[in-house]
This record gives C-alpha cells, sequence and structure tokens, in this order.
C-alpha cells in the first residue's frame, strides 16, 4: 500500500462523508458518519468524527490529532484520538479534484471511501473499491454508510 505522492494537505482539509468503511467497534453500527479536518498552524491536523448511533437515538462525536510521517506531500499520517494510541492514516487514492479518496489504515483491517458528498453513483463506488482490492483490502468486509440521519 503505497499513499499518494503528490497529496496536497490544504486541498484535502475540510468536510468528508465517509460512504464505506470496513466497521469496527468505534464505529460498529453509526450511520451518516463525516469527518473533519484542519491544517493546524503547527502542520499537525485536528479532525472531528462524527456519526449518528440509530440504536440510541443519538449522534457521537470524537476528536483526534494528526501528524504526517515525513513531508506533508505524501499522504501517510498517524493519528490518535487518545494518547499515546495512535494508528496509521494512508491516503491511497485522491481524484483530481478533491472530492473523493480512499483510506487505508496501518493495514487493510482499516478502509474507507470517504467524499465530498454523501452520494455517490455505483460506477464510482466500485471503482474506489477496487482501489482497496488493488491495496490488499477484502472487500467482502466492506459496508457502504448510509446518510441523512435527522433529515426531515
Amino acid at each position: 500500500m503505497l499513499p499518494v505522492n503528490d497529496f496536497d494537505a490544504p486541498e484535502y482539509m475540510g468536510h468528508w462523508y465517509e460512504i464505506a468503511r470496513i466497521d469496527h467497534r468505534f464505529e460498529r453500527g453509526m450511520t451518516s458518519t463525516t469527518a473533519q479536518y484542519k491544517l493546524l498552524d503547527d502542520g499537525t491536523v485536528s479532525i472531528v468524527n462524527r456519526g449518528f448511533d440509530p440504536a440510541r437515538g443519538t449522534w457521537k462525536q470524537s476528536h483526534a490529532k494528526a501528524k504526517f510521517l515525513g513531508d506533508s506531500s505524501v499522504g501517510s499520517l498517524k493519528v490518535s484520538f487518545f494518547w499515546p494510541f495512535q494508528g496509521g492514516y494512508n491516503v491511497v487514492y485522491v481524484d483530481a479534484d478533491y472530492s473523493t479518496a480512499v483510506v487505508i489504515g496501518d493495514d487493510v483491517k482499516y478502509f474507507w471511501i470517504l467524499s465530498r458528498s454523501p452520494d455517490m453513483d455505483d460506477a464510482t463506488y466500485d471503482r474506489l473499491l477496487e482501489v482497496g482490492r488493488s491495496n490488499g483490502v477484502d472487500v467482502r468486509k466492506v459496508l457502504r454508510v448510509p446518510h441523512g440521519a435527522g433529515v426531515r
């Protein structure tokens, strides 16, 4: 798995919708999941993840900080939601206009498809899923995330 080598960190910042993921305990069952990234003056990245827990009928939010493993032109970071535990965050694909991205953790057990929009057509989804498959992800474990919680 190789992270993007011409990564534009400022362009990546902002609001992303989680379109698909491999489910893990920290997100299990959540819908309408999003991430907000902000590049800080010290070169680190502030992250706010948010999602709806339909079983409880409540929104959950978590904060993290990430730092680039090297130059910020390479999409490889370490993320910490609570010290001293850190996890890998590797942007292995981002399209030219930074509207979709594929992220893999330290290993292929952690996988996300992100988009600037909560909706994604099937052709784009399948293409991004193939990015995961070509990086060793077991795409049979990937679930598509529904959006629209709290919308009436």
